[in-house]
């Protein structure tokens, strides 16, 4: 028996209560490490940021105080709120909790978001969904208090909604996302795209209404928590949730091709501080327009448009100005999504063996082009050795050129799909006419 035939056999891959059951107690047993490491190592296993949510929701919690009294916390108020329990239990992990239980909602979206594709392929979508409910950096990320799980299961709730046709519902979590990471609304082409040209079942009038509802309640959305956190807040709102993402110029933990320049950049006084603006040129050129441009036609189906999102993300992650380990969360969403889509329709090519060492192959650059980085990144930062000036540079080169290779490879995986997938297409409506 092959380990694929183990895989596809075993309950913990293909029954969804033990799947899930499971995925709970990786949680628990990270979640209760993290306890563990905190309180006997010296080195922490909580993200110093969540120490930063907890600080800022303690100024919520004490007399309604603005978090953004808490230096460094550059997010919507909605984070210290979310945080508030840690207070009311007087229990600091109560918010890692919180994350960790998002996290596990998102892999049951994601799930039924393959089950509501093909419910023919159950065994399958387990599958698929392990991707994300056993990813040891998913749970890491969740447990250890960083908040991306929290936005994850907020764009996984939208497109669940906007798939089983809540277009209002589904256009309000879309403006959450956007208010929470402003990231999101780089996805407004391919779901204009897909709802305007792709979703021929419905009349034109049908269609126009599906974007009107969508784009009304998303923007009416975004709109109102605007309007009410600036109330509440003020100025300080606005420059620390939006306005200082133009500016900010991190170069400690970035992988970013940029943090050369963020380093250098950041030594200079602040009136020679360039803007910033031009470095998201590349950024939003390549993920806002370039590559919805280029793959807008492989979608065919709900799935297809996902897979769109997959890329886009990917894009806006490696030409982004600072790169951390949990921006890969923001596209690891959606590979599931991705990956379920190009094994059904490329399942037919006989090349089972030349498919499983490619993906090796990727897999082995994207994990090597972190592992030379960090390598560089630990002898500067703990042992104090002068490397930043080749050496991790020559670490930001070979991170930005392997991911920019893995995203031209994932792009002809989307295409050979889609050229598939026409041709199935095509073989179907000749058997038609034949019969």
């Amino acid at each position: 028996m092959t380990l694929t035939e183990i895989i596809t056999r075993s309950p913990i891959f293909t029954k969804w209560s033990v799947v899930l059951t499971i995925s709970l107690l990786l949680r628990l047993i990270f979640f209760l490490y993290g306890i563990y490491q905190d309180t006997y190592f010296q080195v922490k296993y909580t993200d110093i940021d969540y120490y930063v949510f907890h600080d800022a929701s303690r100024y919520v919690y004490n007399g309604n105080q603005s978090p953004y009294l808490r230096d460094t916390y550059r997010y919507t108020p909605l984070l210290s709120w979310l945080l508030l329990p840690n207070h009311i239990f007087q229990w600091i992990h109560m918010g890692k909790f919180i994350f960790l239980i998002f996290d596990l909602l998102t892999g049951v979206f994601i799930h039924s978001i393959l089950t509501n594709t093909n419910k023919s392929i159950r065994k399958q979508n387990f599958l698929w969904s392990t991707l994300w409910l056993y990813n040891p950096m998913v749970i890491t990320i969740s447990t250890r208090g960083n908040a991306e799980s929290v936005l994850c299961f907020i764009i996984m709730l939208c497109f669940y909604l906007l798939q089983k046709q809540h277009y209002i519902l589904g256009g309000i979590a879309y403006g959450l996302s956007i208010h929470f990471k402003i990231y999101p609304i780089i996805y407004c082409i391919p779901m204009f795209y897909y709802y305007g040209f792709i979703t021929k079942n419905f009349k034109i009038s049908k269609r126009i209404l599906i974007l009107f509802k969508i784009a009304i309640s998303s923007i009416s959305t975004i709109l109102a928590l605007n309007y009410l956190m600036y109330k509440i807040y003020g100025y300080e709102f606005i420059y620390h949730s939006y306005l200082y993402h133009l500016i900010r110029t991190d170069h400690r933990h970035n992988f970013s091709i940029w943090n050369l320049l963020l380093y250098l950049e950041s030594s200079m006084s602040s009136n020679n501080i360039s803007n910033g603006y031009y470095k998201f040129l590349p950024q939003l050129i390549i993920s806002f327009v370039a590559i919805p441009t280029l793959i807008l036609s492989s979608i065919h189906d709900f799935i297809g448009l996902l897979n769109v999102l997959f890329i886009q993300t990917y894009a806006f992650v490696i030409f982004n100005k600072v790169i951390t380990s949990q921006y890969f969360i923001w596209y690891l969403l959606f590979l599931p999504l991705y990956l379920s889509n190009i094994n059904d329709n490329n399942n037919n090519n006989g090349r089972g063996k030349a498919k499983v060492l490619h993906i090796f192959k990727i897999l082995l650059i994207w994990v090597s082009t972190q592992a030379i980085w960090l390598y560089f990144a630990y002898y500067l930062e703990f042992q104090g050795l002068n490397c930043f000036y080749p050496w991790l540079f020559i670490g930001h080169l070979w991170f930005f050129i392997g991911n920019v290779y893995i995203l031209g490879k994932l792009i002809d995986g989307l295409i050979i799909s889609e050229l598939n997938y026409s041709i199935c297409c095509a073989n179907i409506d000749e058997n038609k006419k034949t019969q």
